[in-house]
């Protein structure tokens, strides 16, 4: 399928052949009719992509924090990789369309094959052929709404948003400043709710339209225009003033603010709906005593991922207008006619032209405000309302041909053939570039949720083939190895089902979240006799963390061990926090640190206490050994960014030995101190981790990390959560 998408580091905007997204539960799978393009919001986009680095960094300040406090704790060289990974990658474009339903996921019945859809979502409503979009971005177009027409729908509950925020009544005055998509949408909402509008826009064009949808008047914010707007407002409130200003204006000045002010009654509300410049005049607005409001994009319900991606819906008695509702209230002012968008679109194009639309808006030559690009549809059949049905979907591109006869996993041969299931941001900063250049390694297909994953994925690292089904990789016979690199709660079914078809599996850190997965795990290994499982506890394999026990020895007793991880915050919309679905932030990563402890201790853990601060910041793990060692795990959360993440504590036989952040190891002994750094950067271990993998894989030997160890490190992970119920400690 087509798909419009940017690359953010080079700017270059292209149509991509992708393949088409699966419809997982929760959702329905929508082809696309119409997509508006949002010539403020995207074209910020766009423009932001073909700036230079220093560019980029002004224009996103809180991206630069995160980017200083990453080299504050990874170093120099892992942050530029990271970063530059994350910029040289395919971005998608769009938010708002209208399109018809072709498959429908389990739990969102409430839709059907053939309905006509409006969707929304700047991850689910894109430019493309075909979304994949959840149930509570989509909401049915009412009979007699053009499609073209109601692919304004997200759009117009931003617009809808904004109006609800600054609370008009009917009669009053609202002054619009910023005329472009999303304000000429607001001048019709409040006309229609009897509001009475005046507007403010550089572009006469854009003036003469809102006076049209029924403004009173609009000017330019020049001295004459904002005179005479000003006259307008006075003698229509009896020199009160406007009762809201809403501010739907983009750019660096800070001249909408200022107007705002100037315009505004005593206790007036001020709405910014735009990313408006806000360097408030106190004067103005103190002495006015101005309420100033933000809206948030579609309205409740924006970034909640229990919302949006899960379906939890908010009770109307409580929240009467979600980012939902709006949505359908808006199709539904279109369908009666109290609101028309017709007279905004400027133009319709092919999708296929896409990136000579955008080229023409940036350079200028393209005039208007709402353009939409239209789908090229199938001619199998007919679907509601006359609308193309759905032809057969393409969710796999083909891969050159290879032999079909299979291998048994582990079999010696030349090289083993890999199949990714996920290609997030850390499979492609710390295992894909390895593997790119492993001369064992043959990358054979990558299988991601979203088009462009497997897009970027086969782009820079040359997979043969890619996905959106995982069951592609899974069930291909010629696939010797399976990476499972996905969210939390899918690892333990996908290593089940990848040892049931012979395959070796490398998954990521959690093998699972409960006893239950991990008991079905073993199950499966019992049951097929395949025990090629390996996690990536990738530490242990780190260079100077091995060179480190190296040195250090064998004590001839037990040792103390304290690992501190300065774990940091966590940002609100990270899906760790979802523990209903993806369990603790704990069982996410605490099997790393418990992994590396044993790796130096050589013995599992026994018996785990663990305790937590009052306000849950810090996790206290304390672990003994079979031998008798001892080691705590402190994970704490309310530290400074900029501590380095991760420092481990030796003692034992008459040494003591630190590893600082997998920079700088010392030792120290009866022979003094010794000291070796790492000058390239930090090193977790990921390059020879995979390279033990590949090889273990190549020659049928056993997996670099035993079943039996793994087991353990899990164990203990989760009775953690145990012992911090219990108050007691548990025996493994």
């Amino acid at each position: 399928m087509k798909q419009v998408a940017q690359n953010y580091r080079s700017g270059e905007l292209v149509v991509l052949d992708v393949p088409a997204p699966a419809c997982t539960p929760g959702g329905v799978l929508v082809r696309s009719l119409y997509s508006l393009i949002s010539t403020g919001t995207e074209m910020m986009k766009v423009t932001e992509a073909r700036m230079s680095l220093v560019g980029k960094a002004k224009a996103r300040p809180d991206q630069v924090r995160k980017v200083l406090d990453s080299v504050a704790q990874q170093g120099a060289v892992a942050t530029y990789k990271k970063v530059t990974n994350t910029l040289d990658s395919y971005t998608p474009l769009g938010y708002s369309l209208c399109g018809v339903v072709v498959e429908v996921g389990r739990g969102a019945e409430e839709f059907a094959v053939g309905d006509v859809v409006a969707a929304a979502g700047n991850e689910f409503a894109l430019h493309a052929e075909l979304n994949w979009v959840p149930t509570n971005l989509c909401v049915r177009v009412p009979e007699g709404v053009a499609p073209e027409h109601a692919a304004f729908a997200t759009v117009g509950a931003i617009a809808m948003q904004g109006v609800r925020r600054g609370e008009p009544q009917l009669g009053e005055l609202a002054c619009v400043i910023g005329l472009g998509l999303i304000g000429q949408l607001v001048v019709r909402l409040l006309v229609a709710s009897g509001v009475r509008v005046v507007g403010i826009d550089t572009v006469p064009e854009r003036c003469r339209m809102a006076e049209a949808a029924g403004a009173m008047a609009c000017a330019a914010p020049d001295a004459d225009g904002t005179a005479y707007v000003e006259q307008v407002v006075q003698a229509a409130t009896g020199g009160i003033g406007a009762d809201t200003v809403y501010l739907a204006a983009g750019g660096t000045s800070n001249g909408p603010v200022e107007l705002a002010a100037r315009l505004a009654r005593d206790r007036a509300r001020v709405v910014d709906i735009g990313k408006t410049k806000l360097d408030l005049p106190w004067n103005a607005y103190y002495e006015k005593e101005l309420d100033v409001r933000f809206s948030r994009s579609y309205g409740p319900g924006r970034y909640d991922d229990r919302y949006e991606l899960e379906g939890v819906d908010y009770p109307a008695g409580y929240v009467r207008w979600t980012e939902r509702r709006n949505l359908q209230c808006f199709l539904d002012l279109l369908a009666d006619g109290s609101v028309e968008v017709g007279s905004l679109v400027s133009g319709t194009r092919a999708i296929a032209d896409a990136a000579t639309v955008y080229g023409e808006l940036r350079e200028g030559t393209l005039k208007g405000i709402g353009f939409l690009f239209a789908y090229p549809q199938q001619a199998e059949g007919e679907g509601q309302d006359g609308y193309a049905a759905v032809a057969p979907l393409v969710r796999t591109t083909p891969s050159p041909p290879v032999p079909s006869a299979s291998r048994p996993a582990g079999a010696v041969a030349g090289t083993v053939r890999i199949g990714f299931i996920g290609a997030g941001s850390y499979a492609s900063s710390m295992l894909l570039p390895h593997l790119a250049k492993h001369p064992s390694a043959q990358l054979a297909t990558v299988a991601t949720t979203r088009s462009l994953s497997a897009v970027n994925a086969q782009r820079k690292f040359g997979f043969a083939a890619m996905t959106t089904d995982a069951d592609s990789v899974l069930e291909d016979p010629r696939i010797d190895a399976v990476f499972v690199v996905t969210r939390h709660h899918s690892h333990a079914d996908f290593v089940c089902r990848a040892l049931e078809q012979g395959k070796a599996v490398f998954v990521e850190k959690p093998l699972a979240l409960t006893h239950e997965q991990l008991d079905r795990v073993l199950e499966t290994v019992a049951r097929t006799g395949n025990d090629r499982v390996m996690v990536g506890f990738n530490r242990r394999f780190a260079p100077l963390f091995a060179d480190l026990r190296h040195r250090f020895g064998h004590p001839g007793g037990p040792v103390s061990a304290r690992y501190l991880v300065n774990a940091g915050r966590l940002s609100s919309g990270s899906w760790y926090l979802n523990e209903e679905l993806e369990g603790s932030r704990w069982l996410g990563e605490g099997g790393h640190f418990i992994d590396t402890l044993s790796a130096w201790v050589g013995h599992p853990p026994v018996e785990v206490s663990a305790f937590q601060t009052e306000n849950g910041a810090d996790l206290h793990a304390v672990l003994r050994h079979a031998d008798g060692s001892l080691s705590t795990v402190t994970y704490a959360t309310d530290g400074d960014s900029r501590f380095p993440k991760e420092t481990l504590d030796v003692s034992g036989g008459g040494s003591n030995a630190r590893l600082d952040n997998f920079t700088r190891a010392t030792l120290w002994s009866r022979s003094g101190k010794d000291v070796k750094r790492s000058y390239s950067g930090q090193d977790k271990g990921q390059r020879a981790e995979v390279a033990a993998f590949v090889e273990a894989v190549r020659r049928g030997t056993p997996m670099p990390i035993s079943l039996t160890s793994v087991t353990a490190t899990t164990r203990a992970t989760i009775v953690v959560g145990e012992s911090l119920t219990s108050g007691r400690p548990v025996v493994l």
